[in-house]
This record gives C-alpha cells, sequence and structure tokens, in this order.
C-alpha cells in the first residue's frame, strides 16, 4: 500500500531530498503556530492568562518529547538546536583534573558534535578512536581506550553523512556498568528512527533538534538530561528562569529550569509540538518503513546508472534514510547547483575529506519524486 503524506507539505512542485538538514513541516504545524501568535496576542503577552497559556504549552510539548524518547517531562530542556544541548555538556561538564573524553574519529564527525568537543580539549584530553570507511570502531578498541580517568564518552547515534546507524545501546550497557557518563546527539535519529529510549541506551545526556525528522520549525532544539545527571554540569547561563539569589549566593533551581535561563521561542514551541503529535498519529514504525522503501527505491535505480558508488551500509536495518553516492567524473557541488536549478533539493556533504551528494528522503515524498530525481542523474 502506497502512503502519499505530500499533500500536508507545500512544495509547489520542488522536490525536497534534504530532510537531514533541514526538514518541510506540515501545514497544520504552520498553522498551530499562528494560532498561538493571535491567542497570546489576544490575551495580553504579559498577562496572568497568557503565562497560563505559556506554560500548559509547554507542558505539552514536554509530554510530546517524552513519549518520543521515554524520558520523565522534568529532563527535557528546550534550546534553540542540537547544538546548544551538545556544547551545554562539552563546556558545562566539571571534568575532574587529568580526565579525559572519547570521540569517534573527529574528521568522519558533523561539525556540531566535533568542534565543542574539541574546544573542551583544551581543558582535558581527547581521545579519539579510529573508524573504518564506514564509520564504524571496534568496540575492543574503546574498551582499551577507557581508563579510570575517562569521564565522558561522546557518539551519534546516526552519521550525517552516509546514515549508518551506530550501536549505542550496546555500547550504553557497558558504560554504564563502568560507571562512565554517555552523551548522544540524536539529532539524525529522533523522528525517523521508532521505539529510541533513553533508558535502554542509558545515556545521561541527549541532544536533538526539531527542525530535521521531527518536521518542526527552526530555532527549536532538545536537550535530554537525565535528573541525576543534571548536577555533573554547570549552566552555562544564569537568570531568573534558573536561579535564586538566596544568602549572598546564586543557588539553581531544579530541572528543567535549571538549563532554561530566558528561553522564549514559545511559537517555535507550539509548532514543535504539532509536528511531533502529527508524527505520532503516523506512528514513527510506519514513517521508518516508509523512508527506507524510498531509500532502497533510490539506492536501486543508482546502481543501475554507470560509474555510480554508494556509500553506507547495504542492510537497511544498519541505516536511516540518507543516501549518499558519487559519480565518477562529476563534481558533487556543481551537481547538486545544476539539481536545484530544475527545482530539486540535494545537498553535498564529506565522507572523510571526499566531497560526495546526500540525498534524504521523508515520509511525505513519494516514489515518482524519488524517479524523477533519478532521470535527473541520468542525464546530468
Amino acid at each position: 500500500m502506497n502512503l502519499d503524506f505530500s499533500q500536508e507539505f507545500s512544495h509547489k512542485g520542488r522536490i525536497y531530498l534534504n530532510n537531514a538538514s533541514t526538514s518541510r513541516m506540515p501545514k497544520s504545524s504552520m498553522q498551530a503556530m499562528s494560532d498561538f501568535l493571535s491567542k497570546y496576542n489576544e490575551f495580553g503577552p504579559d498577562s496572568e492568562l497568557s503565562d497560563s497559556y505559556v506554560k500548559e504549552r509547554l507542558n505539552n510539548l514536554r509530554k510530546a518529547i517524552s513519549q518520543l524518547i521515554k524520558c520523565r517531562h522534568e529532563e527535557i530542556v528546550l534550546t534553540q538546536s542540537v547544538t546548544d544541548g551538545i556544547n551545554f555538556v562539552a563546556s558545562g561538564m566539571k571534568f575532574k583534573s587529568r580526565s579525559n573524553i572519547i570521540t569517534r574519529g573527529s574528521n568522519h564527525e558533523h561539525p556540531a558534535n566535533h568542534y565543542p568537543w574539541v574546544r573542551a580539549g583544551q581543558r582535558v584530553e581527547l581521545r579519539e578512536l579510529p573508524i573504518d570507511d564506514m564509520g564504524y570502531f571496534k568496540h575492543d578498541l574503546l574498551k582499551k581506550t577507557i581508563d579510570d580517568n575517562t569521564q565522558l564518552v561522546v557518539l551519534s547515534h546516526a552519521l550525517f553523512n552516509t546514515g549508518a546507524i551506530l550501536p549505542v545501546e550496546e555500547i550504553g550497557d557497558y558504560l554504564a556498568q563502568m560507571n562512565i557518563p554517555y552523551f548522544i546527539d540524536a539529532a539524525q535519529t529522533v523522528g525517523c528512527i521508532p521505539d529510541i529510549d533513553v533508558n535502554r541506551i542509558k545515556c545521561n545526556f541527549m541532544s536533538f533538534n526539531g527542525s530535521k525528522w521531527l518536521c518542526g520549525p527552526m530555532g527549536m532544539g532538545v536537550f535530554f538530561c537525565k535528573k541525576e545527571s543534571s548536577e555533573m554540569i554547570e549552566p552555562l547561563q544564569v537568570g531568573g528562569e534558573s536561579a535564586i539569589f538566596h544568602d549572598n549566593k546564586i543557588v539553581y533551581k531544579e530541572m528543567p529550569a535549571r538549563f532554561q535561563a530566558g528561553f522564549r521561542n514559545w511559537v517555535g514551541a507550539a509548532g514543535l509540538e504539532a509536528s511531533i503529535n502529527y508524527l505520532l498519529k503516523i506512528g514513527i514504525e510506519k514513517i521508518r518503513q516508509q523512508n527506507i522503501k524510498l531509500a532502497n527505491l533510490m539506492r536501486q535505480e543508482l546502481l543501475k546508472m554507470p560509474n555510480v558508488t554508494l556509500l553506507g551500509p547495504q542492510e537497511d536495518k544498519k541505516r536511516t534514510s540518507i543516501v549518499s553516492f558519487t559519480i565518477k567524473d562529476q563534481n558533487p557541488e556543481l551537481l547538486v547547483k545544476r539539481l536545484e536549478k530544475a527545482n530539486m533539493i540535494l545537498a553535498v556533504r564529506e565522507v572523510f575529506s571526499k566531497k560526495i551528494v546526500r540525498a534524504s528522503p521523508h515520509f511525505f515524498n513519494t516514489e515518482s519524486e524519488i524517479l524523477q530525481v533519478i532521470d535527473a542523474l541520468r542525464n546530468a
């Protein structure tokens, strides 16, 4: 049975296959943002009625997010981006002297989950795990790299360039036994991978944003901080929303207020709440099936073309719907520019230092759109 959600996502004939960067929003989410602004202004922006209305909406958003990642409401900190959450930990972690952080090979990692740890490496030792062409590392090597001074292990749940999914639960089991804090960048999985459970992953911290696979607005992110781990981090900002002044000193409030000094993107929260509820109504498992169906179609058609090299795992269980490839004698940057002129949006990314073309279909894309892009690539 073919599923078609394209009518809920405005496109005017433009084929959009860059959802791993920023996704389109459903019409209902844009309407929710408009409705919020209207009601908020009708109430009077600084009034008891509007204050109550905002609190209700933020509480509803936290309920929706807690359904997605199986956490407590108070463990959800609302941010502007995935980068915010990463920096909460990288810059705020109370590192001990001689401690070290372990990350995956940096030249294969997204800058947002690389640069903050490089900067943290100016204070503590940064250890990078060697990786293979797929971006994976040997688990035995991780175990050998860990020592008594390891204070944090950092991983992406799935890779932004090839879509490879890392075995975060298996690694989390081991780290929990060793009592080592664990950070997960879930920007490429929340919203397109079902059954993400911070309790099974056993992570202390997780960061993701609302504008990728969750189909929410720009300027909305989520930082999960396990309540018991919140004292490991010194908040990067402080204000009346996040602390009180008591006995001549700053005292931080309880989670999640502890990390939310001055959050004001309430209209963004209304949009993200609507988007998450829209996805949950469809079902993340159904979304995953549709995404993989589209990705597999694209991979099959690309393999019929001469001089095409596909990247990432062959098994669909080991990858998201990201389809990365190169075409011999074709410059990826020029190719993507030509496609955009034909109203087809893909992206250029890197695997190590090599430029590649990345397509990232989401459930609202159609098989017809995939085949149109394939035809354009054949004639490029």
